[in-house]
């Protein structure tokens, strides 16, 4: 998309924001003069977070500055309530005339907050533009926000414009635009090059499943492996969902999309790492050919597994890309999926919880996490729970025998794929904004990738 970002000077004129909050009101308004104080007094406006106001120029016949109303010190901060601005400000160019609590998540979560999803109506807003503050990396931020547009818009195309293999066209696009190196095995090739459990996932549909494999940098830097499930629709299988938890299932290839932004930032900072991204995309549909609960199959890995219910697809799907990334011994393997509602129940839809035993990882995720607004909460690789996964014929159930800590045995058994890897981090995302937030337009929601692109920068920028 176009940057909402201009350039330093290259704009005739902006039109200054004043963060307000009733510990700096009094200043602003010394700084705002006569005539806006006489006429923000008389619209009675307070100094309270997410409420504005458009002052008028000096003459009259314009728009001149804007108020918005932060949290005061005392309450909890909402680090993207900037990103409320794009909707409520009339198309112009602004600037922020005085320091948010974050610029650069106040600039960020502006950028975010314009994003609208137009492939099938079209949207009426005012198009603004912001004059980004000196202190702030352009680049930095353009390539986060072209990241979480590319994972939004993935996630928010419906599954009749988006199956595996226009899934595998969007992965080919980002490779050339990176130059890149692409590979997919599709069909019943999977079972030639020994991916089973993909294969039987994605038979019964009519659009073929796929792994996607996308390689970049050069081949003695560290290895850093991503792997998403890109189940681009869930039905359940012959265990059929609901009318209802069946209605969102297109964002069921939130992972990859999510993978696929973190790729776009890696590959556009040009970091110091040898990167692959692994993508297992299928329909899970109903017919003839569909896998049963209680069939077994002998993955990628060699153990077998019993399954125990169809609608825990996403981890078969994702054992056997694991398994294939864990051959290459990566330094960081890291995977996400939208894979249980057990996440959702505990932590809701906005906090993911990721899984590691990698206590130095888990808290670099934490800290970053934090940092960037990108928030995800550590729970245990609970090991007694490994129990809840047995299976009286096949070396592990894909589900547990209980209804208990759904998103724990989950990561257990994924766990059960990786061995060689030097460090581990599974991600149990939503990816989707259920009820519009600053800077979080309802809708796909592009999860964790912000935190995790912090983290590799760090390390191997």
């Amino acid at each position: 998309m176009d940057s909402i970002f201009i350039k330093s000077g290259t704009a005739p004129a902006t039109l200054p924001i004043w963060f307000v909050n009733p510990a700096n009101y009094a200043e602003v308004r010394e700084r705002l003069g006569g005539a806006n104080l006489a006429f923000a007094d008389a619209a009675g406006f307070k100094p309270k977070a997410g409420r504005h106001l458009l002052l008028p120029e000096a003459k009259g016949q314009g728009l001149g500055a804007v108020l918005f109303g932060l949290e005061d010190a005392g309450e909890a901060r909402d680090l993207f309530l900037p990103g409320l601005l794009p909707q409520l400000l009339p198309a112009g160019a602004y600037r922020f005339a005085n320091d948010p609590y974050d610029m650069r998540l106040a600039a960020l979560s502006f950028a975010l907050g314009a994003y609208t999803f137009s492939r099938y109506r079209k949207i009426e807003r005012s198009e603004v533009k912001l004059d980004l503050s000196q202190s702030v990396d352009r680049d930095e931020l353009e390539r986060v926000v072209d990241g979480v547009t590319l994972a939004r818009d993935l996630i928010n195309t419906p599954a009749n414009d988006m199956g595996p293999a226009e899934l595998e066209k969007v992965a080919r696009a980002l490779a050339a635009h990176h130059g890149a190196k692409m590979r997919t095995i599709v069909g019943d090739d999977l079972l030639t090059e020994k991916f089973p459990l993909i294969h039987a996932v994605g038979r019964a549909s009519v659009r073929v499943p796929r792994l996607i494999e996308l390689n970049w940098g050069e081949g003695d830097r560290p290895k850093v492996t991503l792997v998403g499930k890109g189940v681009c629709f869930d039905s359940g299988g012959l265990d059929i969902k609901s009318e209802s938890a069946m209605l969102l299932m297109k964002k069921d290839m939130g992972g990859a999309a999510s993978v696929l932004a973190l790729a776009h930032m890696i590959m556009s900072r040009g970091l110091k790492v040898q990167l692959s991204v692994l993508i297992p995309a299928v329909e899970n549909s109903i017919g003839g050919d569909a896998f049963r609960p209680r069939d077994i199959y002998v993955s990628r890995k060699g153990l077998s597994v019993e399954v125990g219910n169809t609608d825990a697809e996403g981890r078969l799907v994702l054992a056997d890309a694991l398994a294939l990334a864990d051959e290459n011994a990566p330094d960081l393997l890291i995977d996400m999926g939208t894979l249980t509602g057990a996440a959702r129940v505990a932590l809701g839809p906005d906090l993911p919880p990721f899984y590691t035993d990698d206590g130095a990882l888990a808290a670099d995720v934490s800290r970053h996490a934090a940092a960037e607004n990108d928030p995800l909460w550590r729970l245990p690789l609970w090991a007694p729970y490994n129990a809840l996964l047995d299976s009286k014929i096949a070396d592990i159930n894909n589900v547990s025998s209980g209804s208990f800590a759904g998103s724990i045995t989950c990561a257990l058994f994924l766990k059960r794929f990786v061995s060689a890897a030097k460090a581990w981090l599974h991600i149990d995302i939503y990816a989707w904004t259920p009820s519009a937030k600053p800077g979080r337009p309802e809708g796909g929601e592009c999860q964790a990738a912000r935190g995790l692109y912090a983290l590799l920068a760090e390390r191997y920028g």
